[in-house]
């Protein structure tokens, strides 16, 4: 597949950027008693922290931050290239050039011949592309250790793909209804496994309904947690300023302070 020539501009920002990064990390790498102890393993669950930090500017609409979680996880896609080199296994270079190569081969709508006119379309092809690469299911690349929310959304996308899908919102609103009675039938039965399981299919359903009228299902139930704690922070408030105690209130009159948190936000 033929790419385009790119003339490397020595006095590139970025490149001199980047260039930067490297050098600082070998100089970590050798010098600093903390980054020379570091290994893959130890790495993992700071970058997943780090991972969430970003998140959380994303969702706070925090393009500083952003800027700040974005450079955090440079640092640990180029300590984790370091780290590879050192072992032998890959390096800076192979890794950016194998993320190039896969996104000319999975965009042939772009660098080929193939016609991809809709986001549709391209993802389809991008799922048709990996089967041929020697995947023996269109779900292989979906993250074991991904949260389970996050982890259904990208099953569904994926299953799409291949035109595994439903055909209309009113299919997706009847099995919605459908998974909530077999969960009442399930809970008749006081078989806790039972269920477990029909509770996951009424949540399966749901994203599923959240992808046909197209809301992301994490971002609202985000918005959703965070609307809770505003509401619920500000009861408290309201409740120590009558010098009262919650855990002597019942359940009736604390509500009587959620509905004025509730009132006073919404106003």
């Amino acid at each position: 597949m033929d790419t385009k020539i790119i003339q490397v501009n020595p006095n590139d920002e970025r490149l001199i950027a980047f260039n930067r990064l490297l050098n600082i990390m070998d100089d970590l790498r050798e010098k600093c008693p903390w980054d020379k102890k570091q290994t893959i393993e130890s790495l993992r669950h700071l970058t997943i922290e780090e991972t969430y930090e970003l998140a959380d500017a994303i969702s706070e609409n925090d393009l500083v931050g952003l800027k700040g979680e974005i450079g955090d996880l440079f640092l640990h896609m180029v300590f984790y290239s370091k780290i590879g080199s050192e072992l032998g296994a890959f390096d800076i270079i192979s890794v950016l050039n194998g993320i190039c190569d896969k996104l000319v081969h999975r965009h042939p709508h772009i660098y080929s011949d193939v016609k991809a006119d809709t986001e549709e379309e391209v993802k389809a092809n991008w799922e048709k592309i990996k089967l041929k690469e020697g995947k023996k299911s269109v779900l292989e690349g979906v993250p074991r250790t991904l949260p389970a929310l996050i982890k259904a959304m990208r099953i569904q996308e994926k299953v799409k793909g291949i035109g595994f899908d439903w055909n209309n919102i009113e299919e997706v609103k009847n099995k919605v209804v459908e998974e909530f009675e077999e969960l009442h039938e399930a809970q008749a039965s006081k078989d806790n496994d039972a269920i477990e399981s029909e509770l996951g299919d009424v949540l399966f359903s749901m994203i599923n309904y959240a992808r046909f009228i197209h809301v992301n299902p994490e971002d609202a139930l985000e918005r959703t947690n965070k609307k809770f704690i505003q509401r619920f922070q500000l009861m408290e408030e309201m409740i120590a300023n009558e010098n009262q105690n919650m855990e002597n209130m019942s359940l009736e009159e604390m509500d009587v302070f959620w509905d004025k948190a509730k009132k006073s936000l919404n106003a």
